[in-house]
């Protein structure tokens, strides 16, 4: 007599569904964070945005502290996928290019870009920071990272040996113009394109930075 054979379990819808999942509470979390700020917005309204219970959130985040920093891995990065910003393939890209006047105007068309998705959540944060700790601790977080960010980028661009200022300079310069505040100055208050705002950017950093 044969035995009946047992199905092995298959997890992936499971798995699937609880990324949406995921996906929709960082989507509410982040445009709420962004109407109406950190401090004032709440799990349940963030539950309530997503179609989903609080406990789900809590269960998944542990906390907004939490939630709000993993909206912001996903505002900077474009996704939730586990990978390193300077790992993933567009910035990788840069940094192979070994030319380093094409690979500052990559950079520049990059940075617009990001400019364009991280900007209103940088300012909604920066905004709470005055009143709420986790908002100011974020704040400083988001300035640790991309400080960091910017020192591998200079530390590269040295390394070619075409850069005409220092390293400590060129990560300085290119730190003090990718937090989003030029970009919403010139393009969302002046009216630029991106298109014109990133050959502008691009341009600057070859005629400082670039022998």
């Amino acid at each position: 007599m044969t035995r009946p054979v047992k199905r092995q379990y298959d997890g992936s819808r499971r798995r699937a569904q609880a990324r949406e999942t995921q996906r929709a509470v960082l989507r509410a979390a982040h445009d709420l964070f962004v109407e109406q700020g950190y401090g004032r917005t709440t799990i349940t309204q963030v539950a309530e945005r997503a179609g989903v219970s609080p406990e789900t959130i809590y269960a998944t985040f542990r906390n907004k502290a939490t939630l709000l920093h993993r909206t912001w891995d996903v505002t900077i990065g474009g996704d939730d996928d586990e990978v390193v910003f300077h790992e993933r393939p567009e910035v990788v890209a840069i940094r192979a290019e070994p030319d380093l006047a094409k690979r500052f105007l990559m950079h520049a068309r990059l940075s617009t870009a990001t400019a364009r998705r991280m900007t209103p959540f940088v300012r909604a944060v920066q905004g709470a920071a005055a009143s709420e700790p986790r908002a100011a601790e974020m704040a400083a977080e988001m300035e640790r990272q991309r400080l960091a960010g910017m020192g591998v980028m200079a530390a590269e661009a040295a390394a070619t040996g075409q850069l005409k200022v220092s390293e400590e300079q060129c990560r300085d310069i290119i730190w003090s113009m990718t937090d989003g505040h030029l970009w919403h100055r010139l393009v969302v208050e002046r009216g630029w394109s991106d298109e014109r705002y990133a050959d502008w950017l691009g341009r600057t950093w070859v005629a400082m930075l670039v022998l």
